[in-house]
């Protein structure tokens, strides 16, 4: 299934994706994408609608793919080419760190480069939607515990996240700075999510261009990794690392200076769409 939120800022509903593309509305079976609706009860109450007997929405805008999500967990580093044009060592470990969730915004809306911002860049990433709360969850487990994926464009300023001091998550988290979607795709419909292709462009030119294949920590092992630190709660986000060709990685490095339009995707899950901007109060 895919499932996607539709609608202005704060008043998504919910839908689902058909066979012909035309987006139903489950507002009247669900509340919201979040939570126990993505559960495996939830997402098998879905599962067992009449579709097609559904009203058809109008997309005006879509949302975030999820609702109310309660933790935004992104992994640093899981790509060894990512690490080395990061000139950083390959970590032995996942890296973990967390992005604000009033970063998420819709897979299309505006970015808005921060107050102060000097070094604006991208990452896109496969997104894991936890559907099955736990802790301490073993990796052969693990995969029962996911509902779908999405697409994440982790956008990051690196002049915070390396050279203000602290910790990378202030680099992470400016608002606008986490698309997620279009669509959550549920698991069943994803065989392997580590055999995806994963891409990204500014203004028509390809910069990332990967496969998760190449992930040095796969999905299983950052679910019980993760979870080993954390219970995880049904409608929480891990953004699992991106592949090389971000902006700092480029000789010379290249940024966004509120001028570009970026559109990235990863095989099966949809693309994105974003149009940069300066924040009208922006410090140079």
């Amino acid at each position: 299934m895919k499932l996607l939120r539709i609608g202005p800022v704060g008043q998504e509903r919910p839908a689902i994706l058909d066979q012909q593309g035309n987006a139903r509305d489950l507002s009247a079976q669900i509340s919201d994408l979040s939570g126990e609706t993505l559960t495996p009860e939830g997402l098998s109450r879905i599962s067992a609608l009449d579709i097609e007997s559904l009203p058809i929405l109008t997309v005006d805008r879509i949302g975030p793919c999820v609702g109310q999500i309660g933790k935004f967990i992104c992994i640093g580093l899981n790509y060894t080419d990512h690490a080395a044009e990061a000139n950083l060592p390959t970590p032995s470990e996942p890296i973990i760190f967390m992005k604000a969730t009033s970063a998420i915004c819709g897979p299309n809306d505006r970015i808005i480069i921060p107050r102060g911002a000097t070094k604006c860049d991208w990452e896109v990433e496969l997104g894991v939607v936890i559907g099955k709360g736990g802790a301490y969850i073993a990796e052969a487990d693990a995969m029962a515990h996911v509902a779908g994926y999405c697409v994440v464009n982790d956008i990051s300023e690196r002049t915070f996240q390396m050279e203000r001091g602290g910790q990378w998550t202030k680099g992470k988290s400016a608002d606008t700075f986490g698309p997620l979607g279009p669509w959550l795709v549920t698991a069943d419909d994803v065989p392997d999510p580590q055999n995806l292709s994963i891409w990204l462009e500014v203004d028509g030119r390809r910069y990332q261009d990967g496969s998760t294949k190449t992930m040095i920590f796969p999905v299983p092992h950052l679910v019980h990794y993760v979870s080993q630190f954390m219970s995880l709660q049904p409608g929480d986000v891990i953004a699992t690392g991106t592949p090389p060709g971000v902006g700092m990685g480029q000789k010379p490095p290249v940024y966004l200076t509120g001028a570009e339009t970026m559109r990235l995707g990863v095989e099966s899950l949809g693309e994105q769409i974003q149009v940069v901007r300066s924040h009208p109060a922006r410090i140079p």
